[in-house]
């Protein structure tokens, strides 16, 4: 910045606040420059944030993870196709939906079904796995995250009653983007991101934080790439390495760092949907909370089978992957009571949420 010094950052804190905006040079000189004490605060106001769109509320999604088959070879990721070593599975249409009936029973009324990018669960199969879902549990929302799939196929789920769709862009930098992700196009992820939106989805996007290469910069694009989408959902996590990856000997990120990106899109989005990810409770045991703490406000507890649980690694070390569903929910709920937060079991629609699909 041109002034330098305390001053301009505590501007460039107000005008975040204030103005939910800061161009790509304020946010680097903001990162750049951003002190212990002045963190601190930033966490603050992004709090204070969320508590104006949705109270102390923190929604729980129950997560089923029912393939771990991927076509795709993504650097970071233990799912990629080149990872011989990965103990591929694929949960049945029956299993898929005794885990929901499971998470029914405990009150979930809002399912995430992820899955890599696996192509045996085509628009049939997955057409017939939402409506069953909607005949069984009528007044839940259901959230797939499985990949990139066609226009037609987007849309097929959504007249079939999906609620919400999760995409991480990963990275808003082209050329990032491209050296993570061999054999893909950043053009087709970010037209997926516009074309779900289109259809009247509630859209989650996001990002890892700490990736080998990742600048100021990166990180800058990613959240105005953000702020221009303006998704219902935004998840951001720390990169942890996995050991069968060609990143495995990179650094990884922190707690830390994903703390302010959590809370920066606090600000610059301020009605998004948040998560506090798994991945934040692997790094540091009370990550999750820390994330509530800078902003966050979705939690998404384990419903699939034990006995598939571990062979979902997209990283090395997740936690809960011993517990029973009613376990997960219990300590998840306690843990969120401690925060000083309140746990919510609806639907935990964003709050602007109406679900008027596109006319085509």
């Amino acid at each position: 910045m041109r002034d330098g010094g305390t001053r301009s950052m505590e501007g460039l804190l107000g005008k975040l606040v204030e103005q939910n905006e800061l161009d790509q040079e304020e946010i680097v000189y903001f990162l750049q420059h951003l002190t212990p004490e002045l963190k601190v605060r930033l966490f603050d106001l992004a709090a204070q944030t969320r508590k104006l769109h949705y109270n102390e509320n923190v929604f729980m999604r129950g997560l089923i993870e029912f393939s771990n088959f991927c076509k795709q070879d993504c650097l970071y990721c233990g799912l990629r196709r080149s990872n011989a070593a990965a103990e591929r599975y694929r949960l049945t249409e029956k299993e898929i939906l005794e885990c929901a009936e499971e998470g029914y029973r405990l009150g979930y009324r809002s399912f995430v079904l992820q899955s890599g990018e696996d192509f045996h669960f085509t628009e049939a199969r997955m057409v017939r796995l939402v409506t069953s879902m909607k005949i069984r549990f009528p007044e839940a929302a259901i959230t797939l995250s499985i990949g990139e799939r066609s226009e037609a196929f987007y849309r097929a789920l959504f007249d079939a009653g999906t609620d919400r769709y999760l995409l991480r862009h990963e990275a808003a930098s082209r050329s990032l983007y491209q050296s993570l992700h061999p054999g893909m196009s950043y053009d087709n992820r970010v037209n997926c991101l516009r074309t779900l939106k289109k259809i009247g989805y509630q859209v989650g996007a996001g990002f890892m934080v700490g990736l080998p290469g990742q600048t100021h910069e990166h990180l800058a694009e990613d959240l105005l790439f953000l702020k221009e989408l303006h998704p219902e959902m935004i998840g951001i996590g720390p990169f942890i390495p996995h050991s069968a990856t060609p990143l495995k000997d990179a650094q990884g990120g922190t707690v830390e760092d994903t703390l302010v990106m959590i809370a920066m899109a606090r600000l610059l989005i301020p009605d998004a949907l948040m998560p506090a990810t798994t991945a934040m409770g692997t790094l540091d045991h009370t990550g999750r909370e820390k994330a509530l703490a800078a902003g966050s406000n979705v939690v998404m507890p384990i419903l699939s089978p034990l006995s598939v649980r571990r062979k979902y690694a997209l990283y090395e070390n997740k936690i809960c992957t011993g517990d029973e569903a009613s376990q997960c929910r219990s300590c998840m709920e306690m843990r969120i009571a401690a925060a000083g937060y309140k746990i919510d079991l609806t639907r935990g629609d964003h709050c602007s949420f109406n679900r008027t699909p596109e006319k085509s």
